[in-house]
């Protein structure tokens, strides 16, 4: 197994849940310490409090990767006598770094939104609320024939020509290269000062974006030539979008009263908030982690006949009650969620990797309100 740091786990997790996806506003990213150091243990937590940090540190952790971010705010100071000064204080004198990923692990495929989704049994899932999408290119390279079957292979290995459900997308056309080489070259094929004919194929092949350097490195050190020539082009096509929230159908029909009772027991939270007739008929549903208040009118745009959402404000409700949509009130808690999802996930793709590290999922409760009954 490999030792590794903190940068080559974040920079594993980042292939998942990149900081671009995250909304302006959101301040993700590493908040405490630094990654350039080996990481054995990883906690995985909704929040930072002192008291997922001192668990941390009873664990032998050297990394929290959490969804809230701790410092939402920019800081003018740190005074160590203060809750928060304290926390970033131990932190630091406990070598404990904290990477927080916030609304692009809401965004992310696998994320908190699909973990929901899926824990409530919704099928046909979609995004309910865009935010992201990327530019696709196309990449023509020319290729001696006898080595096109090798390229294509590298190519598709690093990604590229995934189009749908399908793998290893490419086009090819044969023709002619050719070229001389001049003092100071190394040719694959041919002699210094000697033009050379050479049947070569085009191949090209679609990629997204934030692939575009994977592929190029992948081609460059798949290609026989020491120069080899190619081109990107940049498509009016984009990747499929991504976004906020998910929207999906339950298998069978039940009552907004029914569904209550349903989301209350999967999601494992004391209570529930009910907007709506409680007979009313539902069937497609709407699910955003966190706050969702500014999203009802998106959720009802998508056709849901129930929201599940968090923090769910009072004349928000009353919107959703005029225009005929369910909410179901969770709590913002139900983000918890992650820590388990984000935990396993990371776990295999650093096994499969011999990562020798360890991801542990936080025991620490910080749901902040007590419920009475």
């Amino acid at each position: 197994m490999k030792k590794v740091n903190g940068h080559e786990i974040i920079s594993l997790f980042e292939q998942w849940s990149p900081k671009r996806y995250a909304e302006d506003w959101d301040p993700v990213g590493l908040h405490i310490g630094q990654l350039n150091r080996t990481v054995q243990k990883v906690l995985v937590t909704l929040d930072v409090n002192e008291a997922v940090v001192d668990e941390a540190i009873e664990q032998g952790a050297n990394l929290i990767i959490a969804h809230h971010p701790p410092i939402f705010q920019p800081l003018k100071h740190i005074w160590t006598d203060t809750p928060q000064g304290r926390l970033i204080e131990k932190c630091i004198k406990n070598d404990l770094s904290v990477y927080a990923a916030h609304t692009n692990l809401d965004v992310a495929p696998g994320g908190v939104n699909d973990l929901l989704a899926h824990k409530l049994q919704l099928r046909q899932l979609e995004v309910m609320k865009p935010t992201v999408s990327d530019p696709l290119y196309k990449l023509a390279v020319f290729c001696p024939a006898d080595y096109a079957d090798d390229l294509r292979e590298a190519l598709g290995n690093a990604g590229a020509g995934a189009l749908g459900d399908y793998a290893g997308c490419s086009f090819s056309s044969t023709g002619i290269g050719r070229f001389t080489p001049i003092t100071g070259a190394d040719p694959f094929i041919g002699k210094v000062g000697k033009s050379e004919s050479v049947p070569e194929e085009r191949i090209e092949v679609i990629l997204p974006g934030p692939i575009r350097n994977k592929v190029l490195q992948a081609m460059l050190a798949a290609h026989p030539y020491e120069e080899p020539a190619y081109d990107f082009f940049v498509l009016d096509q984009r990747t499929e979008q991504l976004g906020l929230g998910r929207v999906g159908v339950l298998e069978e029909t039940m009552s907004l009263k029914e569904f209550g009772s349903y989301v209350k027991s999967v999601l494992d939270v004391p209570a529930i908030r009910l907007v709506g007739d409680p007979d009313k008929q539902v069937r497609k549903v709407a699910v955003l982690g966190g706050s969702g208040s500014k999203y009802i009118r998106a959720a009802k745009r998508k056709g849901a006949d129930v929201f599940v959402s968090g923090d769910i404000d009072f004349h928000s409700a009353q919107d959703a009650e005029l225009m005929d949509l369910g909410i179901i009130d969770p709590g913002h808690h139900v983000e918890k969620v992650m820590i388990e999802g984000v935990a396993k996930r990371m776990q295999k793709e650093c096994t499969d990797k011999e990562f020798d590290v360890t991801f542990i999922q936080s025991a620490i409760d910080t749901e902040p309100f007590t419920f009475l009954q």
